[in-house]
């Protein structure tokens, strides 16, 4: 019981101060759930993540669902989910009575734009985080022993594929999973 208080709570916090959603919410998972608590590893957290994407649903709500499940079972997935989504959801209502009165404020429309720039923010660092974690196995400049090659090809020729050709992504994941499973599975 302790354990799911501490989920909530931990997941509460990242629901209520994770503005921008999806990618702008990763970092403040790992802080909470791997630096934090330390309740998983960062190599867990990565295939969380990995996981999260291919899955039907937002990526922040994915996410918590499954470190919840990771941590404390189908308990602890719905206590995740639900911390992680009721501040959304009680700021949403608010939010809504609010711009229902000041429709027409140029103060408030000032507060909208820096949000968004601080959501981009956040976005560029989840961002930065997967391709430390997929290239280098770390999230830490200082700890960077080697660079990953296969995973770093891999990675660049899905990326020319989806901007060259716009295959499907997909195809894309289901090539490059398969690609992967070549390299990495047959050590």
């Amino acid at each position: 019981m302790q354990m799911l208080w501490q989920l909530f709570s931990a997941f509460l916090q990242i629901g209520a101060f994770s503005i921008g959603g999806g990618y702008a919410v990763i970092p403040m998972i790992r802080d909470q759930v791997v630096i934090h608590h330390g309740w998983i590893t960062q190599k867990v957290f990565t295939d969380i993540i990995t996981i999260s994407q291919m899955t039907p649903g937002p990526l922040a709500i994915n996410t918590s669902t499954f470190v919840g499940l990771q941590i404390a079972g189908i308990p602890g997935a719905m206590t995740a989910t639900l911390g992680c989504v009721l501040p959304g959801v009680a700021a949403a209502l608010l939010l809504h009575l609010f711009f229902q009165r000041h429709r027409r404020s140029l103060y408030i429309s000032g507060v909208l734009e820096g949000l968004k720039a601080a959501s981009v923010g956040l976005i560029m660092s989840a961002g930065g985080t997967i391709l430390m974690l997929t290239f280098c196995g770390t999230f830490d400049w200082q700890s960077v022993e080697r660079v990953d090659i296969p995973s770093f090809i891999l990675f660049g020729a899905a990326l020319f594929a989806l901007r060259k050709w716009r295959v499907n992504p997909i195809l894309l994941m289901t090539l490059t999973g398969a690609a992967g499973y070549l390299v990495y599975g047959l050590r």
